[in-house]
């Protein structure tokens, strides 16, 4: 069964970000490239985290997404969001000290915690950027993502900090996204 929710949710991955990516092309959004370099990062870090503590086939939903995040990133250097403000480069220089303590500790747990707690930060960009310019994204991708969180979370063999904390912040900054985004349409 936690196969299903695994392969249900890296699926989900794809057909949130494959409009995405479209729209980035058609130019329909623009991704801020910092907050998708964290969240390369992020999802990197998480997904290496899941494999070592144990979360079996809950990492194929984290790896899946993880390759459409860094594809959205590299994407968003040419086709993305242009107004980076000093606050946008700290959260990345940040992101990447969060790197640290695992090198250092060799335990993933501290890492997972900095980074996701990053990721949270991190999201302030994209959030100001879409509340300032609400037809700058699209609420498939976010929406798709509350879901394949969910779903994640009942994928996974172990259930630790490392495993579950990731998927708890994104069912919740991915529907906050979700309603600015659909309030903002509905306004238009």
């Amino acid at each position: 069964m936690k196969e299903t929710f695994a392969i249900v949710a890296a699926i989900m991955a794809v057909i949130g970000n494959l409009p995405y990516l479209l729209d980035v092309f058609r130019k329909k959004i623009r991704p801020h490239p910092y907050t998708w370099l964290v969240w390369s990062i992020v999802s990197g870090v998480t997904f290496f985290g899941q494999l070592a503590k144990g979360a079996g086939v809950g990492v194929i939903p984290t790896a899946a997404a993880e390759i459409f995040t860094i594809i959205i990133f590299f994407f968003s250097l040419r086709y993305g969001f242009r107004d980076i403000q000093k606050k946008d480069t700290l959260f990345l220089i940040i992101a990447l000290l969060g790197l640290v303590p695992w090198a250092l500790t060799k335990d993933p747990t501290i890492s997972v915690i900095i980074v996701v707690s990053i990721d949270f930060v991190a999201f302030i960009p994209t959030i100001r950027k879409t509340y300032l310019k609400p037809k700058s994204e699209n609420a498939i991708l976010y929406s798709m993502n509350v879901t394949r969180h969910t779903l994640t979370l009942f994928s996974l063999e172990a259930y630790n900090i490392v495993t579950t904390l990731h998927s708890i912040v994104m069912i919740i900054l991915n529907t906050i996204m979700s309603y600015i985004i659909l309030r903002n349409k509905k306004r238009s």
